[in-house]
């Protein structure tokens, strides 16, 4: 159903290129003895960092032991503290493990404190700002990432951080440009899943397509692989083509068997084709794999869709109760579909106060407001969220629900049916409401707006009309009005 979800995988991204930044060079102990022995896993996970790649789940679990037993004989390694840090931060990310996080804050405060940012520590300050992205600060995430910008503006780890930050504050031309930045400084898998993101958000699908095409062919590693097939299947899937979507899906799957963001977007295409029993499985998988609080309200979702109603009760009451780093959106959208409207707007206003202004933002609080009882003040939030680039089905439903209930019934027929081109199985909720809407809302109407009918021609002064014999000048017909687009 949300058609953001796709920037979660971006996000895990950025965090391994800070691992990039603070990963050590492995050296074999005896190189005058033949060939070095293939790199262990902890090597392994180490040798991807450096390329700026995903190492792969199990390699990085042995790197963050590999550093916690190096750092209890040698506790003032400022540098192994980093790597142990943005090591914590990427796991978390990529397994939706918040307990990792304060690991990670305590690792990379403990690197400060070895070598503080003044020495030049611009690993631990890098690692830092990707523990405020995955946590969804993206305030403090744009400052450490803006400090070693200014430290190293060559430092290319510094822009996936900045990116994020700029994402969830709402400043994409930012954005952009610190991607056009990234793109000058390095290359690779990584670099061309973040172009994806950004084409995506500017609206341009066709380029989105080819960056992520280019993304899978540079990737060196089965997470990276996976990671730019999901985003081809997001891609997909957004534009409503299930089909496809799920051959990318499938495909991610078979780099990584239990690829959460696969599965997730697996059970969404499965839904959309009609075949139920299986997105129900692949949401159990998905969950069990990568609990991120959007998915649970999705998998709530479809379960309320199916009237399978004490399902989607658990599933929302999981997502009120549960502990989630970034969860602000999906809390609010539950509230506002299935809760307490008034408890969204308060939600969403404190975001919003805190500076987080992007369009996912932007669309919950005016569907909150909405919900609430206040179309007016919620449409200029709608109109923001489906005016910056990005093309997602559910921003056009919500502001043309906005619309239908202003009485802009010309405007709200355009932005539902806008929705339902864009996708049509946007949500199994949401997407037969959006066909009910537009059936009520009927077919446009044949009237002009009275500002553009034509003036009627005056009639003739009584006593100088035409003289004998002639007929009277016929007046050419009005064209037939039409309603207000």
């Amino acid at each position: 159903m949300k058609t953001q979800n796709v920037s979660r995988t971006v996000l895990a991204a950025g965090v391994g290129a800070v691992l990039a930044a603070t990963a050590l060079l492995y050296v074999p102990e005896f190189l005058d003895q033949g060939p070095p022995p293939p790199p262990g896993p902890a090597e392994r996970a180490t040798i991807a960092a450096h390329a700026g790649a995903q190492a792969a789940l199990p390699d990085l679990a042995a790197l963050i032991t590999d550093r916690e037993t190096w750092l209890h004989a040698h506790p003032d390694d400022d540098a192994s503290w980093a790597e142990l840090g943005a090591a914590y931060t990427e796991r978390g990310a990529r397994l939706g493990d918040v307990r990792d996080y304060p690991r990670a804050e305590q690792a990379l405060r403990r690197s400060l404190a070895e070598r503080p940012a003044a020495r030049g520590n611009t690993a631990a300050q890098l690692g830092l700002g990707a523990l405020a992205g995955a946590r969804g600060d993206w305030k403090s995430a744009k400052e450490w990432g803006e400090k070693v910008r200014k430290a190293d503006p060559r430092r290319w780890p510094a822009y996936p951080v900045l990116m994020d930050a700029y994402n969830g504050l709402g400043d994409y031309k930012a954005a952009q440009k610190a991607m056009e930045t990234l793109e000058g400084l390095h290359a690779g898998a990584m670099v061309r899943t973040r172009a994806a993101q950004t084409y995506r958000d500017r609206g341009w699908r066709e380029d989105a397509d080819v960056a992520a095409l280019d993304a899978v062919a540079l990737a060196e590693t089965a997470p990276d692989k996976a990671a730019a097939l999901a985003r081809l299947g997001d891609l997909a899937w957004e534009r409503g083509e299930p089909d496809e979507a799920l051959a990318q899906f499938g495909a991610a799957l078979t780099q990584v068997r239990d690829h959460g963001p696969s599965l997730a977007g697996r059970a969404r295409a499965l839904a959309a084709l009609g075949r139920t029993d299986e997105a129900l499985r692949d949401w159990r998988a998905a969950l069990a794999r990568l609990p991120r609080p959007e998915y649970v309200l999705e998998a709530g979702e479809l379960s309320e869709a199916l009237g399978l109603n004490g399902d989607a009760r658990a599933l929302y009451e999981r997502l009120r109760t549960g502990t989630w780093a970034d969860g602000e959106v999906a809390l609010a959208l539950l509230d506002a579909d299935h809760g307490n409207a008034a408890a969204a707007v308060t939600r969403m206003r404190a975001e919003w106060a805190r500076g987080h202004r992007s369009v996912r933002v932007a669309d919950a609080l005016g569907w909150a407001l909405y919900r609430a009882g206040q179309p007016k003040e919620a449409l200029e939030y709608a109109t923001r969220a489906t005016e910056e680039g990005l093309r997602s089905a559910l921003f056009s439903y919500h502001r043309g629900e906005i619309e239908r209930a202003l009485g802009e019934l010309g405007p709200a027929r355009r932005h539902v049916t806008e929705a339902l081109r864009i996708n049509p199985h946007f949500s199994p909720l949401l997407a037969p409401r959006a066909e009910e809407a537009l059936a009520l809302l009927g077919e446009p109407s044949t009237e002009l707006p009275k500002e553009l009918r034509p003036e009627p021609e005056p009639e003739p002064v009584k006593g100088r009309g035409a003289g004998p014999g002639t007929a009277p000048k016929p007046t050419k017909a009005a064209p037939a009005p039409r309603e207000r687009e």
